[in-house]
């Protein structure tokens, strides 16, 4: 069995009040001529002396109720004339253990208590030589002991509350982290969304292609899958960038971002791919920031992805960039049979939360819907703070 240690701490201490206290009490009160006659030690102030330092042991448990307790015996000794603050050690102890571990009010209450008790006995008592100088030392010294104790425990609130903070800023760093994670997450799978949806439906058209003049062209057959291997390389590499910095142990292949600049290599993929794609640029091209710039070009990405694959065959699709003085805008049409809508408006799938959330995150307007003439539009409108 483990016997807790801390509990003995208040008895031993009472102890030891208690064994100072009867010494002292043998000896001359040094606040006392032995002319004003003070009732010589025996038994009774003994055991008067004793009994004062018994609640000691109860200290934290009920302190202001062990204050009170103490200082009956010592209202009993300076009472019958054994002398004025006899049992004062217990006092002392029990009233510094009232400030230091109970609220203002209580200390308060307990500093009243000792002080209000002392001027009875001293007031009541038979022995009245002390001068008023030594009264005054002894409510210096019980004050003093008392904001010892307050002392001690705005310290302890002190430090307890530096410990709650630096828990809670730990558990904010937490969660900050968490978040951090998880956006990181989210920006990874929409970036892994964006590269396979658009390889895979390019890949996917080209074999299907292949697939068809395999034996009547096997020339044009091998040119598309040529074209399958340099799709699937570009898409690997660009997975590659994007995954590689979820890997502790390995280096990321780093390299930039696509941007408006890519876009003629995307639209030349497109048409090889079997979808004809003009690009227009209109305005004066600048630097564009890199956020706006990867959301532009993911963003034509998608649309030119989603005609490939639903606008129908014969269909061909725009791609206009217009760089104004405080905005882009970046616009992708198609002259559809209107299946491209399927694609962007049914809300299946990751592509249309992508557009959303990225032209969002950049305070930009986003319009997807079908053309009055037929067709398909997928528009962004990019703010630009200081012209960039």
């Amino acid at each position: 069995m483990r016997i807790d240690r801390t509990r003995l701490h208040d008895p031993v201490l009472a102890a030891v009040v208690a064994i100072v206290s009867m010494v002292l009490h043998t000896l001359d009160d040094p606040l006392i001529p032995a002319s004003a006659g003070p009732r010589p030690p025996d038994g009774l102030g003994v055991a008067l002396v004793a009994v004062a330092g018994v609640p000691v042991a109860f200290r934290r448990r009920w302190p202001l109720a062990a204050l009170c307790a103490a200082l009956v015996p010592g209202l009993l000794l300076t009472a019958t004339g054994y002398g004025a603050g006899v049992p004062g050690l217990a006092g002392l102890v029990l009233l510094y253990s009232v400030a230091s571990h109970r609220g203002l009010a209580m200390a308060l209450g307990g500093l009243l208590v000792s002080l209000s008790a002392y001027a009875l006995g001293t007031l009541a008592g038979p022995v009245r030589a002390a001068a008023w100088t030594d009264h005054v030392v002894v409510v210096i010294l019980v004050t003093a002991v008392w904001g010892a104790g307050r002392s001690l425990r705005l310290r302890r609130a002190y430090l307890e509350e530096l410990k709650d903070r630096a828990a809670r800023l730990e558990r904010a760093h937490a969660a900050d982290t968490r978040a951090a994670r998880a956006e990181e997450r989210s920006r990874i799978a929409r970036e892994l969304h964006d590269v396979v949806a658009h390889h895979v439906s390019v890949m996917v058209v080209q074999a299907a292609a292949a697939r068809r003049v395999l034996a009547a062209d096997p020339a044009l057959a091998g040119e598309a899958l040529s074209a399958i291997e340099h799709t699937g390389r570009s898409a690997m590499a660009e997975m590659r960038t994007i995954v590689g910095v979820l890997r502790a142990d390995a280096r990321a292949e780093l390299g930039p971002q696509p941007g408006v600049r890519d876009l003629p290599a995307l639209v030349e993929q497109m048409r090889e791919a079997g979808l004809p794609v003009r690009l227009l640029v209109e305005g004066e091209p600048r630097e564009l920031p890199a956020g706006v710039d990867l959301a532009a070009y993911r963003l034509v990405q998608e649309g030119l992805t989603n005609s490939l694959r639903h606008a129908g065959a014969g269909a061909g699709a725009v791609v206009t960039v217009r760089h104004k003085p405080r905005e882009l805008d970046v616009r992708v049409e198609d002259d559809g049979t209107g299946g491209a809508a399927d694609g962007l408006t049914s809300g299946q799938g990751h592509g249309l939360v992508g557009i959303r959330e990225r032209v969002a995150l950049y305070g930009g307007i986003l319009s997807i819907g079908p053309l009055p003439g037929g067709g398909f539009e997928v528009r962004a409108r990019f703010p630009l703070k200081d012209g960039q």
